[in-house]
């Protein structure tokens, strides 16, 4: 099968958070996805385009979010890619330790290491791959 893929550019504003679900369901009719995984893709995929608008671009509308996409016979993998500093993953705290149940920070990435069955960061975390299974 050929790979399938779909892009998707957006300015680093808060509301262009609400891009994600749609381009989440586009993704979902062409790479005709089993509707057991949407839930997770969407969340874990929120995630990261928030992450990269407000932490990584610090919403500074002059910035860009790239979403990326490519779909095979076995797996859908996303792409998000932005023009910040990028950061550490393995340094943010662990939000289940007792001593951060309170503390806000750091969830978004532990649900995306959750729901995701493959989860990479290069370029010094600016740019995150999802990977979910299809079969």
């Amino acid at each position: 099968m050929t790979a399938l893929g779909l892009n998707l550019v957006l300015e680093s504003h808060p509301k262009n958070i609400a891009e994600v679900e749609p381009f989440v369901l586009l993704a979902f009719r062409q790479f005709e996805i089993n509707e057991s995984i949407f839930g997770n893709i969407l969340i874990t995929l929120t995630e990261a385009v928030s992450n990269a608008i407000i932490h990584g671009n610090r919403s500074d509308i002059n910035r860009k979010v790239s979403i990326n996409s490519v779909s095979d016979s076995t797996k859908v993998t996303f792409t998000v890619e932005d023009e910040g500093s990028g950061f550490n993953p393995e340094m943010l705290p662990d939000p289940t330790a007792p001593q951060n149940i309170l503390t806000p920070g750091g969830r978004g990435v532990y649900l995306m290491n959750q729901l995701a069955d493959k989860v990479v960061y290069l370029e010094g975390g600016r740019i995150i791959q999802l990977e979910f299974n299809l079969i």
